[in-house]
This record gives structure tokens, sequence and C-alpha cells, in this order.
């Protein structure tokens, strides 16, 4: 199943509660042509070009992971049917995000390696237009503290996220599917031991503000395969460059989230006003400049947009990215 952009045509608003509205800059404006898409239209595609002889257990959970220089024991329980099975593996890879089982099973509790940002955050699938905008039109609230999100596409209902420290909108408590949590960032100074690895949000979850965590889950994945096959007869090797290659950019992902979480929730009015003045700024060559350096331009040229498995194949695998 092929993924597509699907960046809307209509242009963002900022909207007020008056009802005022201006235009907006969108995720499309950053540099890099980013596309705009749902997770789970990677959870689709990752799906469709699985080989068929991937086995996929649902309802399954480990319970006990013991491994030795030659391999992993995991015993399985299906909490569906309620058995349990100990089986053995090469290696164990754990994706299971967030407060991960793996994690707390091989790595100990989960509250060694969390780091609050002390946001809220509440995210759900609005059925419909909300009220107000057209038909794939994003929209942004901002006031101090707090923050509402319209994410707009052109074939696909709008997902709205909340950063709030008040109540939630009425159409919350009809969402079929939420995500509510805590904004936490997964700070570890390993992602392996032994046989078992951590990726994605189980090793260094960013946050929705640091807007990499598909993006990092898909490079991690790839780099992780790619390194295995170069290395077969050393799994230990393998992870080691695993991750000295991956880790500075994730670590400039989690270390920047501080200040890319003033996109979406700011700190006091003028940061608004700045927000507001942004359109208007870029349309002159200073202010364009002024514009790339607070939304860190460079960076994220060197950094988002960069083709990190391409640059380990082509030989700079293990070397540092200077910061």
């Amino acid at each position: 199943m092929p993924v597509h952009d699907r960046a809307p045509a209509a242009q963002k608003l900022d909207i007020e509660r008056d009802g005022s509205s201006r235009p907006g800059v969108s995720f499309s404006d950053l540099p890099g042509n980013p596309w705009t898409m749902l997770r789970g239209d990677i959870e689709k595609a990752a799906f469709s070009i699985l080989p068929e002889d991937v086995e996929i257990r649902y309802s399954t959970v480990p319970t006990t992971i013991h491994q030795d220089e030659a391999g992993v024991d995991v015993t399985l329980h299906d909490t569906s049917a309620g058995t349990s099975v100990t089986e053995r593996f090469d290696l164990v890879v754990g994706a299971d995000g967030l407060r991960s089982t793996v994690w707390s099973l091989v790595f100990g509790p989960h509250e060694k390696y969390l780091l609050r940002l002390n946001y809220m955050i509440a995210a759900f699938q609005f059925h419909g237009t909300p009220l107000g905008l057209v038909p794939g039109q994003a929209a942004t609230l901002l006031e101090p503290d707090r923050s509402m999100w319209v994410f707009a596409y052109r074939d696909h209902d709008p997902t709205i996220l909340l950063t709030y420290r008040t109540d939630v909108i009425d159409a919350l408590g009809t969402a079929d599917e939420l995500l509510f949590d805590s904004a936490e960032q997964v700070r570890m100074d390993r992602w392996h031991k032994g046989r078992v690895v951590l990726v994605v949000d189980a090793a260094w979850c960013v946050t929705l503000y640091a807007g990499m965590g598909v993006s990092s889950g898909l490079v991690g994945a790839e780099l992780l395969g790619t390194l295995l096959e170069r290395h077969p007869a050393d799994v230990g090797s393998a992870l080691n460059a695993w991750e000295q290659a991956l880790r500075p950019y994730i670590d400039h992902y989690l270390d920047g989230a501080a200040a890319d979480r003033k996109v979406f929730v700011v700190d006091n009015r003028l940061e608004i006003l700045f927000r507001r003045m942004m359109p208007w700024l870029r349309r002159f060559r200073l202010g364009q400049r002024i514009v790339n350096r607070v939304v860190r331009v460079d960076e994220i040229a060197r950094y988002k947009n960069v083709d990190i498995v391409g640059a380990v194949m082509n030989g700079s695998e293990g070397k540092t990215v200077r910061r």
C-alpha cells in the first residue's frame, strides 16, 4: 500500500475565541517539503509489505525475559486464551511504546528513564469539519499555556490536538479513539542490553513536540535491519554500530523538544504576537532570516531531512555528527 501526501490545499488559519482569524503558517511550509499523513497510513503500509512467513500474534505480551550469550528465552502470555509459552529467540526487539513491557523486564522501572515536560495532551479524530472552517482547512488557537490544533487532511477527517490546563471541548467525549497522556520523554544511556534492544518510543520517546516520532521509528528500524545484515554473525557489533550511528540524531530531537514545544503551546502573549507576525515577516529578506532562526531551519535540514541510513551505507557508520 503506497503512502501519499495528505496536505490540504486550503489556507491554514490562526483563530481566536471571538471568531476572528488570520492566515497562519502550516507544517508544509517547513524546509524539505514534509508530507502530511496519519500514523495509520504508515501502519497499513508496513503491514502490506510484510513477508508471508512473518507471524503476527495479537493479545500476546511478554512476562519474563532471560538471556545468555547464545539467545533469549521469552515467556509469552496470550491474554485472550489465558495461556503462556516460553520460546527462544536470537534477538528481542522491544517496540511496545512508552512504558514498554520489554523495557521494564530488562532495563528496570520506567521512572528511571522518564523525563516529564509538565504538559498534558489529548488527541482525537473529529468527524466532519469543525464549525467555522471549510473542509480540509487547518487551524490553530493559541493562548498562554494552552492550545488547540486542527490538523486537516485533504482526504480524511481532521485530527484535533489539545495541550491544555482546563476543560476539554465537548467533541472529545464522543471520539471513537483517544490519546490522553502526559508529555514525557524517554532518555536512556543505552538502548540495548545483550540480545535485547529497544526502539522507537520504548527507547527514545521524543514526544510529539519534536515531530519525529514516526520518522525516527522508521529510520531506526531500517538502520537496525541494515546493520544486522552487515554483521550477521555478531549481534553485539551490529547493535553497537546501530546505536552509535543513530544516537546523535535522536539526542538532537530530545534536546530540541523543549524549544519545539513552543510551536504547539506558547508561554506568553509576546510569543503569540510573534507567531501572528510570521506570515508578514516572511515577505522580507531580514524577516525571513529571523523566522528561519526561530524555527531553526538549519537544524531541520541537518538533522530531520538527512538520509541517516544512506549516510551509514556510504561509509559514515559510527561517525559522530558535529553539533
